[in-house]
């Protein structure tokens, strides 16, 4: 039997009215879509089932009453998707652009109807049935109004392709034939919001797309190259945006970070600082007969504001006295060198960033720097007299690398210490208290009483330990 349409227009204006997620709808869709004023004159016909035939009406459809020169014609309403503004890549390279954003605003379950807003936020679907129908994991916590997000599950570059209706898997039909050649294994997941396979999504914090996958399927740690780039040189504060000539990207970042100093940061494995330690580390390693260790953990470490400044100001001084730049070398000669010392606890390992309350040695380097007041109390004497000692080989500082509490792993710092004007020497000195006149520090080298090099220096401001390596023990 047929159904009045002016019965179910009625039904329509009573729902709006009774129902004001309905009133709302139109403010929390997108510009582009809008949605009709239900009234007897422009009400739209409710969407049928799936599968369902039209069903012929017996009553005469009325005419809409003309209207006036000042109200605005409304537009019928659009189940099409709005998908955000792309900037092009240069020369057609796609691979070099951001991942784009794409957004429908059709529910995530059914592709038909508009997703409900209930004034505060949009969810993904049109309404409980829908979500309760739907077979992924729901979208990520704060994601809901970008639910549909995504790109190509082939290329991982370019947004899915919209024919108005739902939103397809790929951006083209040959990244959609690329994909059906791949053996089934092989295959991405076929649904926008399905979990990536063993939890393998993206490691850059907030994204939860699935990794990239070559073509053997061997996963990536990301979801694109874009995003390969930013865990290379991103922030090490916010881990956002690249860092700018510096670990982090800018003077807001880096005031954060220093006002909760002391402190230690994690560094990303695949991030640019990570490789460097890492490979200095390695490149190093020079104990013949030995296999270098990998190295499991990188930690920035934050020095307290006023305690750095120390470091600095030294530094200037130095450079003012040795106008190391001019020569093309860093300011006041600072170069990076490995320590090795004892660990009371087990700090540095893996969720371990709390500094412990007794007296470990690495603790209180990492929060409070070196102390000359402290020569001798572990090692008994210094071959070169009453110095900080550092090393450019990694292997050497291992050797004074001991853990008191059992762990996998050892630890070890890479500091920056200010070399100024070098002392070399090949033979042992114990009565040094402080570098011939002249010089700022003193340079033992390999030959003599020495097997491998050393840097020794007589003031605590001319050191700080910048970099915590946590390797295999």
């Amino acid at each position: 039997m047929s159904f009045p349409t002016q019965t179910a227009l009625a039904l329509l204006s009573s729902m709006v009215s009774s129902y004001p997620p309905l009133q709302n709808l139109q403010k929390s869709m997108p510009s582009g879509a809008s949605v009709v004023p239900v009234n007897a004159s422009t009400a739209p016909n409710p969407i049928p089932p799936p599968n369902s035939q039209p069903q012929p009406s017996s009553q005469p459809q009325p005419q809409p009453p003309p209207q006036s020169q000042s109200q605005p014609q409304p537009q019928p309403v659009t189940q099409t998707s709005q998908i955000a503004s792309i900037p092009s890549a240069p020369n057609g390279a796609a691979g070099t652009s951001p991942p784009a954003t794409l957004y429908s605003n059709l529910c995530d379950e059914c592709h038909l109807r508009p997703k409900y807003a209930d004034g505060h936020k949009t969810h993904a679907f049109c309404s409980r049935t829908c979500a309760a129908k739907f077979k992924g994991p729901s979208a990520p916590v704060g994601h809901a109004n970008n639910s549909n997000s995504g790109n190509c599950v082939q290329c991982h570059q370019r947004p899915r392709y919209v024919d108005g209706t739902k939103t397809h898997l790929y951006c083209s039909r040959t990244c959609a034939n690329n994909a059906k050649a791949k053996p089934q294994h092989q295959r991405q997941q076929s649904h926008p919001h399905a979990a990536p396979a063993n939890n393998q999504h993206c490691k850059i914090p907030g994204c939860f797309k699935p990794v990239h996958r070559d073509n053997s399927g061997k996963p990536g740690d990301y979801c694109s190259m874009a995003h390969k780039n930013l865990a290379e040189t991103s922030c090490l504060m916010c881990l956002k945006v690249p860092k700018q000539g510096g670990p982090f990207c800018s003077k807001q970042c880096e005031d954060d970070v220093n006002s909760k100093g002391p402190m230690v940061l994690e560094i990303p494995a695949g991030h640019a600082i990570f490789k460097s330690v890492a490979d200095q580390f390695k490149t190093s390693w020079r104990h013949t007969g030995t296999t270098c260790p990998a190295v499991k953990k990188v930690y920035k470490i934050v020095s307290d504001p006023a305690n750095f400044t120390k470091y600095t100001t030294y530094r200037d001084a130095v450079e003012a006295r040795g106008q190391f730049v001019a020569s093309g070398r860093s300011a006041g000669n600072e170069n990076r060198r490995w320590h090795g010392t004892t660990r009371e606890c087990n700090f540095g390992d893996e969720g371990q960033t709390q500094f412990c309350g007794g007296k470990c040695p690495l603790c209180s380097i990492v929060r409070t720097s070196y102390d000359l007041g402290l020569f001798g109390k572990k090692t008994g004497w210094g071959r070169f007299g009453a110095g900080i000692y550092t090393s450019s080989t990694s292997s050497k500082s291992n050797d004074y690398s001991n853990n008191v509490t059992k762990s996998p792993w050892k630890a070890m710092l890479l500091n920056k210490v200010v070399v100024g004007r070098g002392y070399k020497m090949t033979h042992d000195n114990t009565s040094l208290t402080s570098p011939p006149a002249g010089y700022d520090s003193v340079l033992a080298e390999k030959g003599g009483s020495l097997n491998y090099d050393e840097l020794v220096v007589y003031t605590n401001d001319a050191i700080r330990p910048s970099y915590l390596v946590m390797y295999e023990a």
